[in-house]
């Protein structure tokens, strides 16, 4: 066995989570649930959203604002009173200018810019004359007021656009939409994205009562059901920050290369943001053990570089099928300028990022166990995980991953059990957030 073998491997047992140790990580994130809820010290920050999930009824015209992790989409959308809706018109703008004109993601850009960058956005839809009742999807944690009051709590996702953290989102919005000229939307409801992706989901299924996002970020909304003195309310977990689970080496390095260093440690071993530096980090410790040896200097300078392998580059690598995998030698070309390299190079780079991505719908599957017993102890009803997101749609084996896992742990009572793509869930759960926040106010 070559000195490369040996250290993937030993790298491989590091990062494999057995079943044990799924149920110990789930019962750990249950605990965590209670705590929050009762207001106790704990990593989950367990936010109410004052919203529950939707009758299925709700209809008309509304505007939708889904302020993602990298982009922002403004849409049209009609809500038909069936469980079903129409998406009438769809804009999406990316927060980074590839031309390098704006970049809303890494910048100390003041929030007062950023926002009216989104409500010009808003104007390629609605135009002055406009009558919109808008619901707001906003991808960060915020403390939340009421349906439609919302405090960022802290930015996440490498932004860190200033004067936004502590101040009321749809405030601001409302204030730049009036500087735009369009006084005539008015943000009916705020929301975060995992409770948008459920509130679409139980749109047009009763037993969606978990709301997923797998993707850049992420991030779960369950229906909780049991909160004294209150109605059903869905409470935005903020699992991210969880850390009762044991960490490596390497998660350690990128914990601290991070913006926010010692914070939201499970996002920053499953999120599609941070899985691409992870391979990264995981690669340049197997360079002493003799990874592109034919090409150790050129990799060392490439794999200093943080950013330079994201989970697309993962997804490319997952990907390859060939015997030879070709694919995977013409990426370390392209993407890291390593010409001459070898079929173990290659082996190794296919195995580490399958590693990483098996980790990562492990550990995610663990936290969804988690909110499974404490809702439903003995799993006696029938549960939807809606998910949407990059990595759980397009991630080679990803979806499959949490589907077998969640067989493994749970057995005969799997079947449960439903787990489904709600694709574009949070735009679309914008819109239902505004719906039932103007049935409200009849």
């Amino acid at each position: 066995m070559s000195t490369l073998q040996k250290a993937l491997d030993k790298i491989t047992a590091q990062m494999t989570i057995t079943d044990e140790q799924i149920e110990k990580i789930a019962e750990n994130f249950r605990r965590e649930m209670v705590k929050g809820l009762a207001g106790g010290k704990s990593s989950l920050k367990m936010l109410p959203s004052f919203i529950s999930t939707p009758a299925g009824t709700e209809s008309g015209t509304f505007l939708a604002l889904d302020f993602g992790g990298t982009n922002i989409r403004v849409l049209l959308v009609d809500l038909l009173q069936d469980g079903t809706f129409v998406v009438r018109e769809q804009r999406i703008k990316q927060l980074k200018d590839e031309q390098g004109q704006y970049d809303y993601l890494y910048s100390r850009v003041p929030g007062e810019v950023l926002f009216d960058f989104i409500a010009d956005h808003i104007a390629g839809i609605a135009g002055p004359e406009s009558a919109y009742s808008l619901g707001h999807t906003f991808s960060f944690a915020c403390a939340q007021t009421a349906i439609n009051q919302a405090t960022l709590l802290h930015w996440g996702k490498e932004i860190n656009v200033t004067g936004v953290e502590g101040v009321d989102i749809n405030t601001l919005l409302a204030e730049a939409l009036v500087r735009r000229g369009l006084p005539g939307v008015k943000p009916q409801a705020i929301t975060n994205d995992t409770v948008g992706t459920l509130l679409t989901a139980a749109y047009g299924d009763p037993y969606a009562d978990i709301g997923s996002i797998c993707g850049t970020g992420h991030n779960t909304a369950y229906l909780e059901t049991h909160m004294p003195d209150r109605p059903p309310m869905i409470i935005n977990i903020e699992s991210g920050f969880f850390d009762a689970m044991e960490t490596t080496c390497y998660d350690d390095e990128l914990d601290r290369a991070s913006e926010y260093p010692g914070t939201m440690r499970l996002e920053k071993m499953v999120a599609g943001c941070y899985l691409g530096n992870l391979l990264r980090i995981v690669a340049r410790h197997l360079l002493p053990n003799g990874l592109f040896a034919t090409c150790r200097q050129a990799a060392e300078e490439i794999l200093e570089q943080q950013g330079r392998i994201s989970s697309q580059d993962i997804s490319a690598l997952l990907s390859d099928r060939s015997a030879d995998l070709a694919e995977v030698a013409g990426w370390l070309e392209n993407k890291l300028k390593l010409t001459v390299t070898s079929r173990e190079d290659r082996l190794a780079m296919v195995k580490m990022a399958g590693v990483i991505a098996t980790r990562s719908a492990r550990l995610v599957g663990a936290t969804y166990i988690g909110i499974l017993k404490h809702i439903d102890p003995r799993l006696e009803q029938k549960h939807t995980i809606a998910i949407d997101g990059s990595l759980y749609e397009k991630l080679p084996g990803y979806a499959r991953e949490i589907r077998r896992m969640l067989d493994g742990v749970l057995k005969d009572k799997a079947k449960q059990v439903q787990v489904r793509l709600s694709k574009d869930g949070s735009g679309i759960g914008a819109a239902i957030a505004a719906a039932i926040a103007v049935n409200r106010q009849k």
